[in-house]
């Protein structure tokens, strides 16, 4: 159980350590645009291997399907709700937050991790053991989430410690929700684990294409394309050696 909660605080970190950068560091809006576009390629693999594959394999083509379709749909909701709110531009690295968007990123930030940690606290009922891949690419693509947030947020006026506070609550939550999927899905069917796996795919697919490769584009250009074809290579490799 704890295993969970560890495994999901370890994947929240990089939100933060993201942040720590963006505070601290002069990191350039391309090399951001790198790491967005490498963790793209990365999560693709994740989502299609370890929650999209064996929630076929498990439950079926109906449970995936129904699962999948409603975590991109509810994904998509809340995404125009806090974008409404002035999150829109939550992984812009060089845009302000709009009046009272600082909430909305600090939501839409929430909104992006809690799927991901969910899974990888359900990995470990299924297999005993950590799903490796789902931890790197969660980790790989919070980097980038953290400096580009964390950019918007200093733009905006926020303060450091008050920026600190509020990733420390995105890890706490992280690893709570971890250890959620770990405790509350212990005994659930193969059909409910299987319609969660697909949920949590789909809505890693939905916040893949309506906020991490646009910004990866807007940061890296033309090379984004090669630099997300590497991520996704690098998950077939830690797929197959996993």
């Amino acid at each position: 159980m704890w295993n969970a909660a560890l495994w999901g605080g370890i994947s929240g970190s990089a939100v933060l350590l993201g942040a720590l950068g963006a505070m601290f560091l002069p990191i350039r809006k391309k090399l951001i645009g790198y790491i967005m576009a490498f963790g793209t390629g990365v999560l693709i693999g994740a989502a299609s291997y370890e929650l999209l594959g064996d929630a076929l394999d498990e439950g079926g083509i109906t449970a995936t399907s129904i699962g999948f379709l409603l975590g991109a749909v509810m994904f998509t909701l809340f995404d125009y709700i806090v974008s409404k709110r002035g999150a829109s531009q939550r992984k812009r690295s060089g845009q302000k937050a709009a009046a009272g968007g600082g909430i909305a990123i600090f939501i839409g930030t929430i909104m992006d991790a809690i799927p991901e940690s969910i899974m990888i606290g359900a990995s470990l009922l299924e297999k005993q053991t950590v799903s490796f891949l789902l931890v790197a690419a969660i980790f790989i693509s919070n980097i980038p989430e953290g400096l580009s947030s964390t950019f918007g947020l200093k733009s905006s006026g926020y303060s450091k410690g008050r920026i600190f506070l509020m990733w420390i609550m995105v890890l706490a939550i992280s690893t709570f929700a971890s250890w959620s999927g770990y405790f509350f899905l212990d005994g659930a069917s193969d059909a409910i684990m299987a319609a969660i796996a697909a949920f949590a795919g789909g809505g890693i697919i939905a916040m893949i294409a309506s906020t991490m490769m646009p910004e990866a584009y807007e940061d890296s250009g033309p090379t984004t394309g090669l630099i997300t074809a590497l991520g996704l290579l690098a998950s077939i490799v830690l797929d197959h050696f996993s």
